[in-house]
Protein backbone atom coordinates (compact mmCIF):
# COMPACT_ATOMS: atom_id res chain seq x y z
CA UNK A 1 0.00 0.00 0.00
CA UNK A 2 2.75 2.45 0.93
CA UNK A 3 4.65 1.72 -2.24
CA UNK A 4 1.51 2.54 -4.23
CA UNK A 5 1.28 6.00 -2.72
CA UNK A 6 4.97 6.70 -3.10
CA UNK A 7 4.53 6.14 -6.82
CA UNK A 8 1.71 8.62 -7.18
CA UNK A 9 2.46 12.11 -8.46
CA UNK A 10 0.78 15.17 -6.95
CA UNK A 11 -1.79 15.31 -9.75
CA UNK A 12 -2.44 11.59 -9.60
CA UNK A 13 -3.10 11.68 -5.86
CA UNK A 14 -5.44 14.61 -6.32
CA UNK A 15 -7.33 12.96 -9.12
CA UNK A 16 -7.63 9.72 -7.20
CA UNK A 17 -9.45 11.51 -4.41
CA UNK A 18 -12.25 12.37 -6.82
CA UNK A 19 -12.12 9.32 -9.08
CA UNK A 20 -12.73 5.92 -7.45
CA UNK A 21 -10.14 3.20 -7.84
CA UNK A 22 -11.21 0.51 -10.27
CA UNK A 23 -11.57 -2.35 -7.75
CA UNK A 24 -13.79 -0.19 -5.55
CA UNK A 25 -15.86 1.01 -8.50
CA UNK A 26 -16.72 -2.55 -9.39
CA UNK A 27 -18.27 -3.09 -5.95
CA UNK A 28 -19.75 0.25 -5.01
CA UNK A 29 -22.98 0.52 -7.02
CA UNK A 30 -26.06 -1.10 -5.46
CA UNK A 31 -26.48 -4.21 -7.58
CA UNK A 32 -30.15 -4.71 -6.77
CA UNK A 33 -31.20 -1.50 -8.52
CA UNK A 34 -28.77 -1.49 -11.43
CA UNK A 35 -28.99 -2.78 -14.97
CA UNK A 36 -26.27 -2.67 -17.63
CA UNK A 37 -28.57 -0.96 -20.11
CA UNK A 38 -32.19 0.13 -20.20
CA UNK A 39 -35.03 -1.93 -21.48
CA UNK A 40 -38.27 -0.20 -22.37
CA UNK A 41 -40.17 -1.95 -19.57
CA UNK A 42 -37.70 -1.53 -16.72
CA UNK A 43 -35.77 1.74 -16.85
CA UNK A 44 -33.20 2.18 -14.09
CA UNK A 45 -31.79 5.30 -12.51
CA UNK A 46 -28.28 3.92 -12.04
CA UNK A 47 -26.57 1.99 -14.81
CA UNK A 48 -23.94 -0.67 -14.22
CA UNK A 49 -21.30 0.58 -16.61
CA UNK A 50 -18.12 -1.23 -15.51
CA UNK A 51 -15.51 1.25 -14.37
CA UNK A 52 -18.07 3.73 -13.00
CA UNK A 53 -20.10 4.12 -9.82
CA UNK A 54 -22.04 7.28 -10.67
CA UNK A 55 -23.39 6.71 -14.19
CA UNK A 56 -27.11 7.40 -14.28
CA UNK A 57 -30.11 8.38 -16.33
CA UNK A 58 -31.97 11.63 -15.76
CA UNK A 59 -35.28 10.20 -16.93
CA UNK A 60 -38.44 9.74 -14.90
CA UNK A 61 -38.49 13.03 -13.00
CA UNK A 62 -41.92 14.67 -12.74
CA UNK A 63 -42.24 18.24 -13.99
CA UNK A 64 -44.47 21.02 -12.67
CA UNK A 65 -47.10 20.23 -15.30
CA UNK A 66 -47.22 16.53 -14.50
CA UNK A 67 -45.07 15.27 -17.36
CA UNK A 68 -41.88 13.24 -16.92
CA UNK A 69 -38.37 13.54 -18.25
CA UNK A 70 -37.56 10.93 -20.86
CA UNK A 71 -35.50 7.86 -20.09
CA UNK A 72 -32.52 7.07 -22.27
CA UNK A 73 -32.02 10.63 -23.54
CA UNK A 74 -29.57 12.31 -21.15
CA UNK A 75 -27.08 10.62 -18.86
CA UNK A 76 -24.64 11.97 -16.29
CA UNK A 77 -21.44 10.31 -15.15
CA UNK A 78 -17.98 10.58 -13.69
CA UNK A 79 -14.94 10.41 -15.96
CA UNK A 80 -14.98 7.69 -18.60
CA UNK A 81 -11.21 7.64 -18.94
CA UNK A 82 -10.77 4.47 -16.87
CA UNK A 83 -13.40 2.26 -18.49
CA UNK A 84 -12.29 -1.35 -19.00
CA UNK A 85 -13.19 -2.98 -22.31
CA UNK A 86 -16.43 -4.32 -20.88
CA UNK A 87 -17.32 -0.78 -19.78
CA UNK A 88 -16.80 0.54 -23.29
CA UNK A 89 -19.00 -2.28 -24.58
CA UNK A 90 -21.77 -1.46 -22.08
CA UNK A 91 -21.52 2.22 -22.99
CA UNK A 92 -21.92 1.30 -26.64
CA UNK A 93 -25.30 -0.27 -25.92
CA UNK A 94 -26.75 3.12 -24.98
CA UNK A 95 -26.61 4.43 -28.54
CA UNK A 96 -24.78 7.61 -27.54
CA UNK A 97 -24.08 10.25 -30.13
CA UNK A 98 -21.70 12.33 -28.06
CA UNK A 99 -20.08 12.74 -24.65
CA UNK A 100 -19.52 16.20 -23.16
CA UNK A 101 -16.32 16.37 -21.10
CA UNK A 102 -16.39 19.14 -18.50
CA UNK A 103 -12.87 18.46 -17.22
CA UNK A 104 -10.09 21.00 -17.60
CA UNK A 105 -7.08 20.35 -19.81
CA UNK A 106 -4.90 19.62 -16.79
CA UNK A 107 -7.37 17.02 -15.56
CA UNK A 108 -7.48 15.34 -18.95
CA UNK A 109 -3.70 15.39 -19.12
CA UNK A 110 -3.44 13.74 -15.69
CA UNK A 111 -6.29 11.25 -16.07
CA UNK A 112 -6.44 10.54 -19.78
CA UNK A 113 -8.99 10.89 -22.54
CA UNK A 114 -12.37 9.19 -22.33
CA UNK A 115 -12.54 5.63 -23.58
CA UNK A 116 -15.52 5.68 -25.90
CA UNK A 117 -17.19 3.29 -28.31
CA UNK A 118 -16.54 3.77 -32.00
CA UNK A 119 -18.68 6.49 -33.50
CA UNK A 120 -19.25 8.42 -30.27
CA UNK A 121 -17.98 12.00 -30.41
CA UNK A 122 -16.13 13.58 -27.49
CA UNK A 123 -16.94 17.26 -26.96
CA UNK A 124 -14.65 19.28 -24.68
CA UNK A 125 -16.44 21.98 -22.65
CA UNK A 126 -14.02 22.61 -19.77
CA UNK A 127 -15.39 24.18 -16.62
CA UNK A 128 -12.85 25.58 -14.15
CA UNK A 129 -12.47 23.61 -10.93
CA UNK A 130 -10.41 26.43 -9.30
CA UNK A 131 -7.42 24.07 -9.19
CA UNK A 132 -9.25 21.82 -6.75
CA UNK A 133 -7.25 18.75 -7.76
CA UNK A 134 -3.92 20.50 -7.35
CA UNK A 135 -5.09 21.82 -4.00
CA UNK A 136 -6.07 18.36 -2.78
CA UNK A 137 -2.77 16.94 -3.97
CA UNK A 138 -0.85 19.65 -2.12
CA UNK A 139 -2.79 19.01 1.07
CA UNK A 140 -2.40 15.25 0.99
CA UNK A 141 1.24 15.23 -0.03
CA UNK A 142 2.18 17.61 2.77
CA UNK A 143 1.68 14.85 5.36
CA UNK A 144 1.38 17.69 7.87
CA UNK A 145 -1.63 17.22 10.19
CA UNK A 146 -1.54 20.82 11.42
CA UNK A 147 -1.42 22.21 7.89
CA UNK A 148 -4.17 19.85 6.75
CA UNK A 149 -6.35 20.89 9.66
CA UNK A 150 -5.75 24.58 8.96
CA UNK A 151 -6.61 24.21 5.27
CA UNK A 152 -9.61 21.91 5.60
CA UNK A 153 -10.89 22.06 9.18
CA UNK A 154 -13.31 24.40 10.93
CA UNK A 155 -15.40 24.95 7.80
CA UNK A 156 -12.49 25.83 5.49
CA UNK A 157 -13.17 22.95 3.10
CA UNK A 158 -16.87 23.77 2.96
CA UNK A 159 -16.08 27.42 2.24
CA UNK A 160 -13.80 26.43 -0.63
CA UNK A 161 -16.54 24.26 -2.13
CA UNK A 162 -19.11 27.05 -1.87
CA UNK A 163 -16.67 29.38 -3.63
CA UNK A 164 -16.18 26.77 -6.35
CA UNK A 165 -19.94 26.64 -6.95
CA UNK A 166 -20.28 30.40 -7.05
CA UNK A 167 -17.53 30.43 -9.65
CA UNK A 168 -19.67 28.33 -11.97
CA UNK A 169 -21.79 31.48 -12.26
CA UNK A 170 -19.31 34.33 -11.93
CA UNK A 171 -16.66 32.98 -14.33
CA UNK A 172 -17.66 33.95 -17.91
CA UNK A 173 -15.80 30.97 -19.41
CA UNK A 174 -17.72 28.61 -17.12
CA UNK A 175 -21.04 30.12 -18.15
CA UNK A 176 -20.05 29.80 -21.79
CA UNK A 177 -19.14 26.12 -21.38
CA UNK A 178 -22.31 25.30 -19.46
CA UNK A 179 -24.44 27.12 -22.01
CA UNK A 180 -22.75 25.30 -24.89
CA UNK A 181 -23.30 21.96 -23.13
CA UNK A 182 -27.01 22.70 -22.73
CA UNK A 183 -27.30 23.64 -26.41
CA UNK A 184 -25.68 20.31 -27.28
CA UNK A 185 -28.33 18.48 -25.27
CA UNK A 186 -31.13 20.52 -26.86
CA UNK A 187 -29.86 19.86 -30.37
CA UNK A 188 -28.95 16.21 -29.92
CA UNK A 189 -30.75 13.58 -31.94
CA UNK A 190 -29.10 10.70 -30.09
CA UNK A 191 -28.65 10.03 -26.38
CA UNK A 192 -25.98 12.18 -24.79
CA UNK A 193 -23.99 12.11 -21.56
CA UNK A 194 -21.82 14.62 -19.76
CA UNK A 195 -19.28 14.28 -17.01
CA UNK A 196 -16.49 15.92 -15.06
CA UNK A 197 -14.03 13.90 -12.96
CA UNK A 198 -16.12 12.66 -10.07
CA UNK A 199 -19.49 13.35 -11.69
CA UNK A 200 -20.75 15.35 -8.75
CA UNK A 201 -19.98 19.10 -8.81
CA UNK A 202 -19.75 20.46 -12.36
CA UNK A 203 -21.85 17.55 -13.58
CA UNK A 204 -24.24 18.19 -10.71
CA UNK A 205 -24.87 21.85 -11.48
CA UNK A 206 -25.26 21.16 -15.20
CA UNK A 207 -27.82 18.43 -14.52
CA UNK A 208 -29.60 20.66 -12.00
CA UNK A 209 -29.77 23.53 -14.48
CA UNK A 210 -31.14 21.37 -17.29
CA UNK A 211 -33.71 19.61 -15.12
CA UNK A 212 -34.99 22.88 -13.69
CA UNK A 213 -35.00 24.48 -17.15
CA UNK A 214 -37.40 21.81 -18.44
CA UNK A 215 -39.75 22.16 -15.46
CA UNK A 216 -38.49 19.72 -12.83
CA UNK A 217 -39.05 21.30 -9.39
CA UNK A 218 -35.90 22.44 -7.64
CA UNK A 219 -36.50 20.07 -4.72
CA UNK A 220 -36.64 17.06 -7.04
CA UNK A 221 -33.60 18.21 -8.99
CA UNK A 222 -31.73 18.57 -5.71
CA UNK A 223 -32.48 14.94 -4.91
CA UNK A 224 -30.81 13.95 -8.17
CA UNK A 225 -27.81 16.08 -7.22
CA UNK A 226 -27.51 14.52 -3.75
CA UNK A 227 -27.69 10.96 -5.09
CA UNK A 228 -23.95 11.19 -5.82
CA UNK A 229 -23.26 10.81 -2.09
CA UNK A 230 -24.99 7.46 -1.92
CA UNK A 231 -23.36 6.12 -5.06
CA UNK A 232 -19.86 7.37 -4.28
CA UNK A 233 -19.82 6.57 -0.54
CA UNK A 234 -17.96 3.25 -0.72
CA UNK A 235 -15.29 4.39 -3.15
CA UNK A 236 -14.77 7.68 -1.33
CA UNK A 237 -14.31 5.90 1.99
CA UNK A 238 -11.90 3.43 0.43
CA UNK A 239 -9.83 6.35 -0.80
CA UNK A 240 -9.74 7.91 2.66
CA UNK A 241 -8.71 4.58 4.15
CA UNK A 242 -5.87 4.32 1.65
CA UNK A 243 -4.71 7.87 2.33
CA UNK A 244 -4.52 7.07 6.02
CA UNK A 245 -2.85 3.69 5.47
CA UNK A 246 -0.28 5.35 3.23
CA UNK A 247 0.69 7.72 6.02
CA UNK A 248 -0.55 10.81 4.20
CA UNK A 249 -3.24 11.94 6.62
CA UNK A 250 -3.92 11.19 10.26
CA UNK A 251 -7.48 12.48 9.84
CA UNK A 252 -8.62 11.74 6.27
CA UNK A 253 -12.17 12.64 7.25
CA UNK A 254 -11.08 16.22 6.61
CA UNK A 255 -11.50 15.31 2.94
CA UNK A 256 -15.19 14.46 3.27
CA UNK A 257 -16.47 17.99 2.52
CA UNK A 258 -14.45 17.90 -0.72
CA UNK A 259 -15.67 14.45 -1.68
CA UNK A 260 -19.36 14.98 -0.97
CA UNK A 261 -22.06 17.06 -2.56
CA UNK A 262 -24.11 19.11 -0.14
CA UNK A 263 -27.24 21.21 -0.33
CA UNK A 264 -25.42 24.41 0.76
CA UNK A 265 -23.01 23.99 -2.18
CA UNK A 266 -25.87 23.75 -4.65
CA UNK A 267 -27.57 26.67 -2.92
CA UNK A 268 -24.41 28.74 -3.43
CA UNK A 269 -24.68 28.12 -7.18
CA UNK A 270 -28.40 28.79 -7.35
CA UNK A 271 -28.25 31.87 -5.14
CA UNK A 272 -25.36 33.36 -7.09
CA UNK A 273 -27.29 32.92 -10.33
CA UNK A 274 -30.26 34.82 -8.91
CA UNK A 275 -28.05 37.45 -7.29
CA UNK A 276 -26.27 38.17 -10.57
CA UNK A 277 -29.20 37.86 -12.98
CA UNK A 278 -32.34 38.47 -10.95
CA UNK A 279 -33.99 35.12 -11.57
CA UNK A 280 -33.26 31.60 -12.74
CA UNK A 281 -34.90 32.36 -16.08
CA UNK A 282 -32.66 35.37 -16.63
CA UNK A 283 -29.65 33.26 -15.74
CA UNK A 284 -30.60 30.83 -18.50
CA UNK A 285 -30.98 33.54 -21.12
CA UNK A 286 -28.63 36.33 -20.05
CA UNK A 287 -26.10 34.27 -18.11
CA UNK A 288 -25.84 31.12 -20.21
CA UNK A 289 -26.82 32.71 -23.52
CA UNK A 290 -29.73 30.36 -24.23
CA UNK A 291 -32.44 31.75 -26.50
CA UNK A 292 -36.10 30.86 -26.25
CA UNK A 293 -35.96 28.49 -29.22
CA UNK A 294 -33.15 26.52 -27.60
CA UNK A 295 -35.08 26.25 -24.35
CA UNK A 296 -38.15 25.03 -26.23
CA UNK A 297 -36.05 22.44 -28.05
CA UNK A 298 -34.52 21.37 -24.74
CA UNK A 299 -37.96 20.83 -23.25
CA UNK A 300 -39.14 18.89 -26.30
CA UNK A 301 -36.02 16.76 -26.22
CA UNK A 302 -36.10 16.04 -22.50
CA UNK A 303 -39.79 15.75 -21.62
CA UNK A 304 -42.47 13.36 -22.83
Amino acid sequence: MRSLFRALSVSAVALALAVPLAPVAAQAAPRASVRAVHSSSTPSRVLAIPGTVNFRDTGGYITYDGERTRWGVMYRSETLSKLPPEGVTALGQLGLGSVIDLRTGLEVQADGLDRLPAGVTSVAQPVDDTNLFAFIGQIVRSKDPAYQQAQLGNGAAEARMAALYRGFVTNPANRSALGAAIRSVANSTKPITFHCSAGKDRTGVLADTILRAVGVPATISEQDYLLSNQLRAASDKALRDQVKAGGYMQNPDLLIPLQEVRSPYLAAFRDQAVADYGSFGNFLTNGLGLDVLTLIKLRERMVD
